[in-house]
């Protein structure tokens, strides 16, 4: 099993086109990543000039905005409610009033239920989702600033945004690179060759797949050093907290798995079909799966999870990201997944062998 596992990762490390894909990871990554190192505590009298609404339903502090406090959220969304009572209906403004006084009590699921059970209107709920944030003075921005960092390092919430956007990276990177991990092997003349050779099915399965995740680990860890590198030089001078940890624990948890689960189902398909060429639309189609916004309960889309997904995607802002639903149960499935597929490989290759 060692002699395969060296064989397979010294053979990627040779390869020219393996560098050039971790290049142009890490060149994508970065492209999505670079206008959150430009977070920033306000200088007075600096502006961030934009023509965007007043109020948004995903806005960062780089472009202005901070999350609407929950009481000044639901006078807003009132206030554009009153405002269509006015404009459409042609109510009174004190006819308004009292007709979204008559909700006052409810919580905002009910009175949007309650507003589209009885008046004319629509999509209230997602006009609510629009005064999710809405733009700040410098004061303010700061202020969300100190407070945010103040309860969690930088690292901490950049991390997460790394880890969505290097995990749908390394989701391509890693089909279209294991593609080739099985491609000598399965030849014929290979193929039936190895079957005489004295290696056991586990060390001949678990060497190439042990090999194939090394590839991955090592694209994985130059990207950890990298962006802790680039975000610790970046926000050198705000006195961010920046922490490697933080970076290593998101690609543990949200990648990693992934990882795994791409690796363990190309053994499998290659030695079921001789062939692993198989696996690559199988996995892109995975990916696209992987990849498809959901609605939350306002009918705003976003990534809300999904069932099987080989690679996980966030919700939220940079301050605010949040976990997808289950992922934690979704992740230890992929690695229990993997062993399965991983003892389904060692019996086909014991049976192809007798």
């Amino acid at each position: 099993m060692l002699a395969i596992f060296k064989r397979e990762v010294t053979n990627y490390l040779k390869r020219p086109l393996f560098w050039l894909g971790i290049a142009a990871v890490i060149l994508g990554v970065y492209l999505h990543l670079d206008f959150y190192l430009q977070i920033h505590f306000l200088f007075p009298g600096e502006q961030i000039v934009n023509n965007y609404p007043e109020t948004i339903h995903a806005g960062e502090t780089w472009e202005g905005y901070i999350p609407t406090p929950p009481e000044e959220r639901r006078s807003l969304w009132e206030a554009s409610l009153e405002e269509t009572f006015v404009s459409v209906f042609g109510m009174s403004s004190a006819k308004a009033e009292a007709a979204i006084k008559e909700a006052e009590n409810l919580s905002i699921y009910d009175a949007v239920s309650y507003f589209e059970e009885n008046y004319p209107v629509y999509r209230l709920a997602s006009a609510y989702e629009r005064t999710k944030y809405r733009k700040g003075t410098n004061e303010e921005i700061n202020a969300y600033l100190g407070q945010v960092l103040s309860e969690k390092p930088f690292s901490y919430y950049f991390s997460r945004i790394f880890a969505d956007f290097a995990g749908l990276y390394m989701g391509f990177f890693a089909t279209l690179m294991l593609a080739v991990l099985f491609m000598q092997d399965t030849r014929n003349s290979t193929y039936e060759l190895l079957h005489t050779k004295p290696v056991t099915a586990e060390g001949y399965v678990l060497g190439k797949a042990l090999g194939g995740f090394s590839v991955c680990l090592i694209t994985l860890a130059i990207l950890n050093l990298v962006f802790w590198a680039v975000c610790l030089i970046s926000t050198h001078d705000q006195g961010f907290e920046v922490h490697l940890l933080d970076f290593i624990r998101t690609t543990c948890l949200y990648i990693l798995p992934n990882m795994l689960m791409i690796v363990c189902t190309y053994v499998l398909i290659s030695l079921l079909f001789k062939n692993p060429l198989p696996g690559v639309p199988l996995l892109l189609l995975l990916i696209v799966y992987s990849n498809m916004p959901g609605r939350n309960a306002f009918g705003v889309s976003g990534y809300y999870g999904r069932p099987l997904a080989i690679m996980v995607r966030f919700s939220g802002q940079l301050f605010d990201t949040s976990d997808p639903p289950m992922v934690l149960l979704n992740q230890s499935f992929l690695l229990a997944a993997s062993a399965v597929l991983l003892l389904l490989s060692i019996q086909l290759w014991k049976w192809r062998r007798i």
